[in-house]
C-alpha cells in the first residue's frame, strides 16, 4: 500500500492522480472528510488524520509498504516530519519513506527555515533506519500564478535579487514522486528537481511580458519591504519571514543549478517557464470574475 500525505494539496493531489493513472490504489491522508476530492475514486481510500496526532498517524500507516510523506510550510513542520517517520517505524514493517523535502535539504543548514525543517527532517529519517528516498524540489512555477495581478499591472515584485533560480512545474515534480514510488530501485537516493533553465527574476519578467502582451517590470523589495508587505497581506508572521529567507537564500543564487533528474525519472524533458507561462496565459492577462 503506498501511502499519501498532503494528499490534496498542489502535488499530492497530482501525485494521487499519477498513481491512480497506473491504476495503483491510494491511501491518502486528509484533514478532515469534508476535504475529500469528489474526483478521487474508489481506488482512494480517504483516511483522516493529524500530523500532530501520533495515533491517528498510526492508524493512517498500518500496513503501508511506501509513504510519501510532504507536509505544509509552517511553523511545526519539523515536528510533523518526523511524527510521520516515527508512526512509520512503529508501523513494524519498515516502510520505505519518501520524503518530499526542498533544494538544498541534503545539505547543512542553510538560514532559510522552510529548507532547515527539510535538513532536520531528513537528518531524522536517515537515523530512523527505515529505507529511504528523498526529493529535493526548486520553488514552483505554480506560484507565479498568485502574482497575476501585479503581473497585470506590469510589475513582478519579489525580494529575489539578482540571484538565477531553477523553477520547476509542480507537476513535473508529482510525476518524478509518483515514478520513485512505483518503481524499484531507488532506495537510497537523493533527486534534485528542476526546470531546464536557471533564470534571473528580470528574466522571467521578459517571459511574462511576451506572455501578457506589455512590458513587465521587476521590482526587488528590500526584505524588510517584503515581510512588511507578506504580514500585511494576512501571511502568519513566521511564513512571511520564511518567504523572506527563501527569497535571500534564491538571491544569493544558492538555487540555481539545473538538474536533470525530472527527465531522468519520468523519460520526457522537465516543463519551462516559457511553457507554463503560455499555458496560463489567460490567468496572466483575465481578471477573474469578480476581482
Amino acid at each position: 500500500m503506498i501511502v499519501v500525505t498532503g494528499a490534496t494539496g498542489t502535488v499530492g493531489s497530482a501525485v494521487v492522480g499519477g498513481l491512480r493513472e497506473r491504476g495503483v490504489p491510494v491511501r491518502a491522508l486528509v484533514r478532515d472528510a469534508a476535504s475529500v476530492p469528489a474526483g478521487w475514486d474508489a481506488g482512494v481510500e480517504a483516511v483522516v488524520a493529524d500530523f500532530a496526532d501520533p495515533a491517528s498517524l498510526d492508524a493512517a500507516l498500518a500496513g503501508a509498504e511506501t509513504v510519501y510523506l510532504l507536509v505544509a510550510a509552517q511553523s511545526a513542520m519539523v515536528e510533523h516530519e518526523r511524527n510521520v517517520i516515527d508512526a512509520a517505524v512503529r508501523s513494524g514493517g519498515r516502510p520505505r519513506v519518501v520524503l518530499h523535502a526542498a533544494a538544498g535539504a541534503d545539505g547543512g543548514p542553510t538560514g532559510a527555515r522552510f529548507v532547515d525543517a527539510h535538513v532536520a527532517g531528513f537528518a531524522h529519517l536517515r537515523a530512523s533506519g527505515l529505507p529511504w528516498t528523498v526529493l529535493t524540489p526548486n520553488g514552483f512555477f505554480q506560484n507565479f500564478l498568485g502574482m497575476a495581478a501585479s503581473v497585470r499591472t506590469g510589475v513582478l515584485a519579489v525580494p529575489g535579487g539578482r540571484g538565477a533560480v531553477s523553477y520547476v512545474d509542480a507537476r513535473d515534480v508529482a510525476a518524478a514522486a509518483v515514478a520513485v514510488l512505483v518503481e524499484d530501485g531507488h532506495q537510497g537516493a537523493v533527486y534534485t528537481l528542476t526546470g531546464p533553465d536557471s533564470l534571473t527574476h528580470d528574466a522571467l519578467a521578459e517571459v511574462l511580458a511576451e506572455t501578457v502582451g506589455h512590458p513587465v517590470r521587476y521590482v526587488s523589495p528590500s526584505p524588510e519591504q517584503a515581510l512588511e508587505s507578506l504580514v500585511g497581506a494576512g501571511y502568519p508572521r513566521w511564513n512571511a519571514e520564511g518567504l523572506v529567507e527563501l527569497y535571500g537564500y534564491y538571491a544569493a543564487g544558492r538555487a540555481a543549478d539545473v538538474s536533470p533528474d525530472v527527465e531522468k525519472l519520468t523519460g520526457r524533458p522537465a516543463r519551462s517557464f516559457a511553457a507554463f507561462a503560455a499555458e496560463f496565459a489567460t490567468t496572466f492577462t483575465t481578471p477573474p470574475p469578480g476581482a
